[in-house]
């Protein structure tokens, strides 16, 4: 057998093979004698079909019997000589075969890079030193009143005031006609300058006292999000029954008793501030690893085969299509269609798979391996965020063992980011400081945006000049053509 790589990339690969003609006709002969065995053909004595008539008859099954036998057995000699690691199936279009000649076929494959060891220790780290505020415990505890909040109809007689809410009937119209896709709908509560109903509705409303009728007109455009309303003019005609004002309850232990096993104010605020922290903390650990990712990402270059970007890509799509879902809005009605996610994300997709590919290098490298006390810390940080227990989280993994695997190469992962960040070189920040930074990078981006896009217009200027100059000598040594319309 013979057999040449054609290195596409440092990931990607064409082998050509050839098989000798002797090895095929050793597998063919091989195939007839068995067939020869068992086969039945009219007027011969099972066991004495001539080679001939078997050629004749079964040739074609012959052929499509040992031709996938032939590759896959070259195919697998040269991957374990070459030690290349698949990251995909190979592409082969199988030839014909044809007896008496060599066989040779080509087998396009992505293979996974090989990697150095990654230096990851003592890499420059800023860790920000979040802290929280009672500025922030108040908003919450703000959020909370509103949630609690209920309408009381405003018995003063005034106009509808921003902030307002309103109780209406309303029913919309196209050319004097009831339309069917806006019925009459009573009693209806809209928030002025909310953003349920159109804008319009506000700014019409706004001012008028209850008791009055009005009419409101709307021109849908033509992409407008509602289909069943995109391109009409409608005139909604709309009664304005009452204002209503949102009271908020008193912030008191009152509050705290109506949001459950809460005795006071202050037991309220003390979860407040204990889930507030525990975000920090997570924040803390998400920026830390962005930055472990973006020095590993600049220290390591090399290529990733398209089926792990791929891989990537689909995880996003189906992710921002799961999240959509929940609000009920369809992705390719707002325009988001999966070719347009995919090629909007392919460099976040193809950032995320080197991630891995780094982090696979590095877990085997440093010989990683996960402890009971790692497995129920995970398990616990799962349930947690399933609102489940533990039991649970356990059970569904001994049902689905392909996502235990899943599970405990994401825990493997985050193990070796843990050991990154504790041998790293960090420096703690303020908040402040983190943000004059971030403020500087996005100044400094901003200016490399400026800079590339003078230097294209002025690539184009140079290019614009060079076209008239050409011209202008093209009109001084070209003589003009004759006039023919004399």
């Amino acid at each position: 057998m013979q057999v040449s790589i054609e290195d596409k990339s440092t990931v990607k690969k064409v082998i050509h093979v050839e098989i000798s003609e002797k090895q095929v006709s050793k597998e063919l002969n091989d195939a007839y004698k068995e067939l020869k065995k068992t086969v039945d053909v009219k007027g011969f004595r099972k066991g004495k079909v001539p080679r001939k008539v078997l050629e004749s008859r079964f040739g074609k099954d012959v052929h499509a019997d040992i031709t996938p036998r032939l590759i896959q057995n070259a195919f697998v000699d040269v991957v374990e000589e070459h030690k290349f690691t698949l990251a995909s199936a190979p592409k082969i279009t199988p030839p014909k075969l044809v007896p008496g000649q060599s066989y040779s076929f080509d087998a396009e494959v992505e293979v996974y890079p090989k990697l150095e060891d990654v230096e990851f220790k003592g890499l420059d780290l800023k860790k920000t030193m979040y802290e929280v505020s009672e500025d922030e415990v108040d908003a919450q505890i703000q959020m909370v009143r509103k949630n609690l909040a209920t309408k009381e109809t405003v018995t003063e007689e005034r106009p509808v005031a921003p902030n307002d809410f309103v109780l209406i009937d309303y029913q919309g119209f196209v050319d004097d006609q009831p339309f069917d896709n806006t019925p009459l709908v009573e009693n209806y509560v809209m928030a002025i300058g909310g953003t349920v109903m159109h804008e319009e509705f506000s700014a019409k409303l706004t001012g008028v006292i209850p008791g009055q009728k009005l009419e409101i007109e709307i021109a849908y455009a033509d992409d407008a999000p509602d289909k069943e309303l995109a391109g009409h003019t409608i005139t909604y005609k709309v009664e304005l029954k009452e204002i209503q004002e949102e009271v908020l309850p008193p912030e008191d232990d009152a509050l705290a008793e109506k949001l459950g096993d809460f005795k006071s104010l202050e037991a309220v605020k003390e979860v407040i501030r204990d889930n507030l922290d525990k975000g920090y903390t997570q924040r803390i650990k998400h920026e830390l690893s962005e930055q472990v990712f973006s020095a590993l990402l600049e220290k390591n270059e090399f290529e990733v085969p398209d089926v792990l970007v791929d891989a990537e890509l689909e995880g996003i799509v189906k992710e921002a299509e799961e999240a959509y879902a929940q609000n009920n809005v369809d992705m390719e009605a707002v325009g988001l269609g999966k070719d347009y996610l995919k090629t909007q994300y392919r460099h976040v997709a193809e950032k995320q798979a080197r991630r891995h590919l780094l982090l696979a290098k590095i877990i085997e490298q440093e010989s990683l391996e996960l402890t009971e006390e790692d497995m129920e810390k995970g398990f616990e940080e799962m349930a947690i965020g399933m609102k489940a227990t533990v039991d649970g989280v356990k059970n569904f993994f001994d049902m689905k063992k392909d996502q235990l695997e899943y599970f405990k190469h994401h825990q493997l992962e985050k193990k070796a980011v843990d050991i990154i960040i504790e041998v790293g070189n960090l420096t703690e920040i303020s908040p402040e400081e983190a943000q004059a930074a971030q403020d500087a990078r996005d100044a400094e981006a901003a200016k490399a945006v400026e800079a590339a896009a003078a230097a294209g217009k002025a690539e184009a200027e140079t290019i614009a000049g060079e076209d008239v100059a050409q011209e202008t000598t093209q009109a001084v040594t070209d003589p003009p053509a004759a006039d023919t319309t004399a």
